[in-house]
């Protein structure tokens, strides 16, 4: 006997779970792509930013380094020791407040400089010399150091230090020059903004692509599906679709096993064909014997030989029934065989006037053989002619995709609650004057369950019985 071993999860290794086991395959090639394509935006758009960050500070550092070397060229030194700077080029640094601001300090306040020099846009405020800067300014001297800090309005400003030692000066000089860094700010979060959109159209239009690349690309495959399942609703017999080299083994292989299915349903009905022969014949020897024998043995032989046969037609006819329904994909039109019934069952019963009305779609058809539908049909129609006083109503309609719902009711006595269970019994007959063999309702019972549907009584607004059965639909 085999045994199935359940096989635990290493310690230290948690139990993973594929999160992609339930999707289908078009939902994990958009996923991945998606996913894939969404982190290379997004590293795209982190490295456009900052490159366009560096460009911009580098332009906007570049100017604060050529003020600086325009005021250390301009700048000398007085007789007292004070440093005289010259005036900068942009008007800017003449408007009080305006952004742009310069300043000359001596960091140890020596004799000859007891204030910075600065220029007008600070008006009487000063420049922020951060103590960590001016460290570094001393250990590299005649080197540009940038920092950001705040201006006089509190505005936030990018600022360039430089110490120096001027000719005739014993202490060195800081030389600071700044310029509000808003609007360059802005322009960085507007490109910052501008990137962003068009990274996120551009990421919309790689996943509507792939997601057009993945329906085309699987088409074959759902055109595959397709058609199984037409062979399944019994609107096709095999595979025949063209399909790229990848699908067409498994195509071959889907006819090769419904070939196979098809041999054995087929050797199935061969074999029910040959057992029913073989009982039936022994069975009808013993009732003939026992009607050439009469008696209390034959009697006892003749009921028990009845019986056997009603057993060996009823398992006989589910046999079939399961096997039909097993490998047939044959679709039966349910209007045509109303029709033929209806004209049979009113030849048969015009001496008692019997009318039969029916009603179904020309696109409702039983998943089944014609001989099972004429048989379940037949069956219900003529236990219905037999009842009624002269109408019957016969409506067949589709019962969602998967099912067909046959109604039949006639205008005659109808049946108790209690007798309906009696009547699907087999052989079981309510009255014994009434012609047939009390069969017919158990048989539609039989073949409607093998079928995998389903036989319901119930009472008829015309007055008699009505009976409601449910079979398998082919699809239109």
């Amino acid at each position: 006997m085999l045994k199935a071993k359940l096989t635990r999860p290493s310690p230290g290794k948690p139990f993973t779970r594929d999160p992609f086991a339930n999707r289908s395959l078009v939902g994990r090639l958009v996923w991945l792509a998606a996913g894939w394509s969404v982190m290379l935006l997004i590293g795209t758009g982190v490295g456009l930013s900052l490159s366009f960050r560096n460009h911009a500070y580098g332009e906007f550092e570049r100017g604060l380094i050529e003020d600086i070397d325009s005021l250390l060229a301009g700048s000398t030194v007085g007789d007292d020791g004070t440093v005289i700077a010259p005036f900068l080029t942009d008007a800017r640094a003449t408007r009080a407040f305006s952004g742009k601001y310069w300043e000359v300090i001596d960091p140890k306040l020596g004799p000859g400089m007891t204030e910075p020099v600065r220029s007008r846009s600070l008006w009487d405020q000063s420049l922020k010399l951060p103590p960590a800067v001016l460290v570094n300014l001393g250990k590299a001297r005649n080197q540009t150091l940038f920092y950001n800090s705040v201006g006089p309005l509190a505005q936030p400003i990018h600022a360039a230090a430089r110490m120096i030692i001027l000719p005739g000066r014993a202490n060195p000089v800081v030389f600071l020059d700044a310029e509000d860094r808003g609007p360059i700010d802005r322009d960085i979060r507007k490109f910052e903004i501008t990137t962003a959109i068009f990274l996120l159209l551009l990421g919309a239009g790689l996943v509507a692509a792939v997601v057009i690349q993945v329906r085309v690309g699987l088409h074959p495959l759902f055109s595959m599906v397709s058609e199984i399942g037409d062979v399944r609703r019994g609107k096709a017999q095999r595979v025949t679709g063209h399909y790229p080299s990848e699908l067409s083994p498994l195509a071959t292989e889907m006819n090769a096993l419904l070939d196979h299915n098809q041999e054995v349903v087929e050797r199935q009905r061969t074999h029910v064909g040959n057992l029913a022969h073989a009982l039936k014949t022994p069975i009808s020897v013993m009732l003939a014997e026992a009607e050439s024998h009469p008696g209390p043995l034959g009697d006892v032989i003749t009921r028990q030989a009845e019986a056997m046969r009603g057993h060996v037609e009823h398992h006989l006819r589910r046999a079939r029934a399961a096997a039909r329904l097993q490998g047939s994909g044959e679709r039966t039109p349910v209007a045509p065989v109303l029709a033929e019934l209806a004209r049979t069952l009113e030849r048969i019963y015009q001496d008692k006037g019997v009318l039969v009305e029916w009603e179904a779609d020309e696109a409702l058809a039983f998943l089944g053989e014609r001989q099972d539908l004429q048989e379940i049909a037949g069956n219900l129609l003529e236990n219905a002619c037999i009842w009624c006083r002269e109408l019957v109503s016969v409506e067949a309609r589709a019962d969602g995709a998967e099912k067909v719902t046959l109604v039949v009711e006639d205008d005659g006595p109808g049946l108790k609650p209690e007798q309906r269970a009696e009547v699907l019994k087999r052989g079981a007959r309510l009255d014994e004057s009434a012609p047939g063999s009390g069969l017919g309702l158990a048989i539609v019972d039989e073949l409607a369950r093998a079928y995998g549907g389903s036989l319901i009584l119930s009472d008829s607004p015309l007055g008699g019985l009505r009976i409601v059965l449910t079979l398998p639909r082919a699809a239109g």
